[in-house]
């Protein structure tokens, strides 16, 4: 199979790993949720070696994943568990940190609120999660192309943006929203750790 490809993860993937270099490095495990073309656990377990690193998904990107997976060779990456919030609890495996990447805009409200509870839940304290993507602030844009985006996701039948005071709200004192990074192309690295 050609393996699937993202220029948006081609582009973001070295901005990211910066950062999680620093918010994963006394971490052991990772679980990625939506982890996509692959690409982003391809790069990032190659490059942060302590992690084992858990990608899952909806099963209808397992080939594509495991394509990734496959030509990398990685003895820290996992191949892909099903998993769609809503219909399937967290992966019962060890993981004391989460890494998603543009997930939230996709998903709907209650999806996310589940997925920020689930995470809360799961993670043993000291536990990060990594969260990127596009948000509003304050009920604010960033740029006007994000809110002409978030027009077109809803208009596709998807969740749209949602706003970090939201997010927080939705993490139930379970998490702690401790940085707000800036990323390229508007897009913010959100750190969340459980207290």
């Amino acid at each position: 199979m050609t393996k699937p490809f993202s220029q948006a993860c081609e582009n973001n993937k070295q901005p990211i790993l910066a950062e999680l270099t620093q918010a994963f490095s006394n971490r052991s495990a990772v679980l990625e949720i939506g982890s996509g073309t692959g690409q982003h656990a391809v790069h990032f377990a190659r490059h942060l070696s302590h992690l084992h690193w858990h990608t899952s998904d909806l099963v209808h990107n397992h080939d594509g994943i495991n394509a990734w997976l496959a030509e990398a060779r990685l003895d820290n990456l996992f191949p892909p568990v099903e998993l769609m919030i809503g219909r399937h609890a967290l992966p019962d495996i060890p993981f004391d940190a989460v890494y998603s990447a543009n997930t939230a805009h996709i998903m709907f409200a209650e999806e996310v609120a589940l997925m920020m509870k689930s995470i809360g839940e799961r993670l043993p304290a000291q536990g990060v999660f990594c969260q990127y993507g596009p948000f509003t602030r304050n009920g604010e844009f960033s740029s006007q192309s994000n809110l002409q985006f978030h027009h077109n996701l809803l208009s596709r039948g998807l969740g749209g943006y949602k706003d970090i005071s939201q997010l927080q709200v939705w993490a139930d004192e379970l998490l702690t929203l401790q940085q707000i990074i800036p990323m390229p192309a508007n897009n913010l690295l959100l750190i969340w750790v459980k207290d």
